[in-house]
């Protein structure tokens, strides 16, 4: 186009952001479809996650040829376009649930035509598309793939564990029949947990008595300790005995023994003298 007017500059730039950030798109005709008809195929498409939009032939052509898009054979007729695009709840539609919503609507409405589209840049015919439409919504699918994933899981590991077993059994009967060393053959499937729960449980106990034992002994450690640190607290709260004081009991001792001897002489002294009177008094006697 030389020297292009600015409407349509901007037409052909829009439509080449749609085609750009939609991964799906489906051309239509919509000759002899009134404004009630519009209104209600927009609202389907709103609903299923997609756009309608209503383009002159020449606009999305110039878009294309710069994406580098071969649809010219499509743009014959008045066009509209559906892209995908996002439902009212926010999530993202997909070409699967735009063109059940295109097919659904042309049943009831022959003025509606579906002339082809674009998967991700690649050409889609009618027969494509209404092969897409018969697939279910996109959250069908994923729910269905998960569902089938999580059984093919599940089988994996029954299918697993029943080998285990199997191999289990057969290492036992290997055993039995004195094949292979007893302690050689892993433990039956189904004396595995008991075989796991014995050891806790005997260290449990093991360790319940050896518990015990330390709590008895503490109180037997501890006591020298105790008595010990009495005994030295009464060291020294004990007064200091004064210096001499072994001498001044020798001197108290050598009195005493001084007086006991004292005493002894003058009893003594005191018999010698009674002895004496009493002569004296005998000669007295005799003489007269």
């Amino acid at each position: 186009m030389s020297n292009p007017r600015p409407e349509k500059v901007a037409a052909v730039a829009e439509v080449k952001d749609k085609l750009s950030a939609s991964n799906a798109a489906v051309l239509t005709e919509y000759r002899g479809l009134d404004v009630p008809a519009m209104a209600a195929l927009r609202k389907s498409l709103r609903e299923a996650g997609g756009e309608y939009k209503v383009y002159k032939n020449t606009m999305v052509r110039f878009a294309a040829a710069e994406l580098g898009l071969e649809i010219d054979d499509l743009l014959t007729g008045p066009t509209a376009i559906a892209f995908v695009s996002t439902r009212p709840d926010g999530s993202t539609g997909d070409a699967a649930s735009i063109s059940k919503a295109l097919r659904d609507f042309a049943k009831g409405n022959d003025h509606l035509v579906i002339k082809g589209g674009l998967l991700d840049d690649a050409p889609l015919s009618v027969e494509e598309i209404n092969a897409l439409a018969d697939l279910p919504p996109r959250e069908q699918m994923m729910a269905e793939l998960a569902g089938a994933m999580e059984s093919m899981f599940q089988d994996f590991a029954g299918l697993l564990d029943s080998k285990l077993r199997e191999f289990s059994y057969a290492m036992q009967e290997l055993v039995d029949k004195g094949v292979l060393p007893e302690g050689e053959a892993p433990a039956p499937a189904a004396e595995e947990a008991a075989a796991e729960e014995a050891p806790a449980e005997e260290a449990a106990a093991e360790e319940a008595p050896a518990e015990e034992a330390a709590a008895e002994e503490a109180p037997a450690e501890d006591a020298p300790v105790e008595e010990a640190a009495a005994e030295e607290a009464a060291a020294e709260e004990a007064p200091a005995e004064p210096e001499g004081s072994e001498d001044a009991e020798a001197s108290t001792d050598e009195a005493a023994a001084s007086d006991a001897g004292d005493d002894d002489a003058s009893e003594e002294a005191t018999d010698e003298d009674a002895a004496a009177d009493a002569a004296s008094e005998d000669s007295q006697t005799e003489e007269s």
